[in-house]
């Protein structure tokens, strides 16, 4: 149709829920004040809750630590209610309704569904969007946001998978990870690619190894009853980590459009070496902080790893050989996510022993001291040749980091799937986290380490490093 103007809506189902609160409402509320959403963009929460407009209003603005009343005026004049339920078809089919009439004959009516529910509603949600006929493109683009986490492995992936094929194309699917919104995470790929000075060694031959760390300070608060059926590995390595690693190791991308960049990363996750049980417990290293089992909704027996490191290889001609140690874990000293890559020793020093210098070390910092710092050995002044580290360092501006979901939202708004994760890169990450899993849960409490909140873990996870080497936690 020529002459056609664009509407967009963004429906949220499960708007009640803390995501909405704290980071959903906030996201759009800036995009709103900012300008960045296109012109004519709306908003919908849709939940069981009996909320009024204006009490959704309120429940948003509890979210927001910054507004002014023009501003916030502005953005809920946009913003409705609709009480429902996601996985009832006849009033999803009822609010397409509502929404249709909304739309003049030469709007394009444009539409994403974001589904901030448990995990276990996805799949019954999908279904009722699709009954409902509220994923007809016939006059607009439709896309769905789905929430990690995508499955519990790599069996139930696929089945999610198999069903959101049958009722939307892939290019309609936004897998989100929050991690690949953050603006440190989307600079690996610039560092990586718009400087020529590193891509000559970042490779087998001068990489001794690559640390990623995602490290918390606090335990799992009021997650418990999730957490206990989750553990460390589902709910943070399998996601952030593995995405981490994916734009560490990747090849440079073809061009820069979404299905290059993914295709890269998923070819990487493929090559990661796939392991049996016993590889799996002799290369990784689990742990429980101690108060874990009292915590609300934790099973006074579990068994379920609060910390966990595992040492993967990548089976490709850049990578072959070197270890890729990861590692995330909650109620530890600090927190902190940080990618660290070590670099090859020189194959003979001439200054003989000095155990002041260390290997050089590039640090990409994700969070809390956004930035790059590349460790390199120098003289220190004076007689004799005494050598020691010194940095090269940047850092981010403060204030100017963007919440991610900010980044991720506008993203699924205007159709750029870049950042999000496509079908295959899901299931090569359970493909490569589920011999961890499995041989954890068949060990039960056999290897699993104590250690107390506010340490560095345990101890033993410094041996999955290697000989001589040790965890790299920056101070910023």
């Amino acid at each position: 149709m020529q002459n056609q103007t664009q509407k967009t809506t963004v429906v949220v189902l499960g708007a009640s829920g803390d995501l909405t609160q704290r980071k959903l409402g906030p996201a759009l509320f800036h995009l709103s004040k900012t300008g960045a959403l296109p012109d004519r963009c709306s908003f919908i929460g849709v939940a069981r809750s009996k909320f009024t407009n204006s009490e959704f209003h309120t429940f948003l603005r509890e979210g927001l630590a910054d507004q002014s009343d023009s501003d916030w005026q502005e953005f809920t004049g946009n913003v409705d209610y609709f009480a429902g339920s996601s996985t009832d078809h006849e009033t999803l089919a009822e609010l397409d309704a509502q929404i249709t009439f909304g739309c003049g004959e030469k709007d394009r009516d444009n539409r994403v569904y974001y589904l901030a529910l448990k995990p276990s509603l996805y799949a019954d949600t999908l279904i009722a969007l699709a009954e409902s006929g509220s994923l007809n493109e016939t006059n607009g683009s439709r896309r769905v946001v789905i929430e990690k986490p995508f499955g519990t492995d790599l069996e139930s992936a696929k089945e999610l998978n198999s069903l959101a094929h049958t009722v939307l194309n892939e290019d309609q699917i936004y897998r989100i990870d929050h991690y690949l919104g953050k603006d440190t995470v989307q600079n690996i790929l610039v560092f990586r690619f718009a400087n020529s000075i590193f891509e000559p060694i970042w490779n087998r031959n001068y990489i001794d190894h690559v640390q990623i760390s995602v490290l918390e300070d606090l335990g799992v608060e009021s997650r418990g009853a999730y957490y206990d059926t989750s553990g460390v590995l589902r709910d943070m390595v399998q996601s952030h980590l593995m995405q981490l690693l994916a734009l560490i190791a990747m090849e440079p991308p073809a061009s820069s459009t979404p299905d290059a960049l993914r295709d890269e990363k998923a070819k990487v996750l493929s090559a990661v070496r796939t392991v049996d049980s016993t590889y799996a417990i002799e290369n990784s290293v689990r742990g429980q902080y101690n108060g874990y089992l009292d915590e609300v909704g934790v099973d006074p027996a579990s068994t379920t790893a609060t910390f966990g490191a595992v040492k993967l290889f990548v089976d490709t001609w850049r990578w072959q050989g070197v270890p890729f140690v990861l590692r995330s874990g909650k109620a530890l000293e600090r927190k902190t996510s940080e990618i660290a890559i070590e670099f090859k020793r020189p194959p003979q020093s001439i200054f003989g022993d000095n155990d002041e210098a260390r290997p050089n070390r590039l640090v990409i910092s994700i969070q809390p001291h956004e930035g790059v710092n590349l460790e390199f050995v120098n003289k220190s002044p004076g007689a004799g040749s005494n050598l020691t580290t010194e940095s090269l360092e940047f850092h981010f501006p403060k204030g100017e980091i963007r919440d991610a979901y900010e980044r991720l939202l506008l993203d699924a708004i205007i159709g750029d799937a870049t950042h999000f994760n496509r079908s295959d890169e899901i299931e090569s990450s359970w493909r490569i986290i589920d011999p961890f899993i499995n041989a954890w849960v068949s060990a039960g409490r056999a290897g699993l380490k104590p250690y107390e909140p506010g340490s560095i873990g345990p101890v033993d996870s410094e041996s999955l490093v290697g000989e001589g080497r040790k965890w790299v936690t920056g101070d910023g």
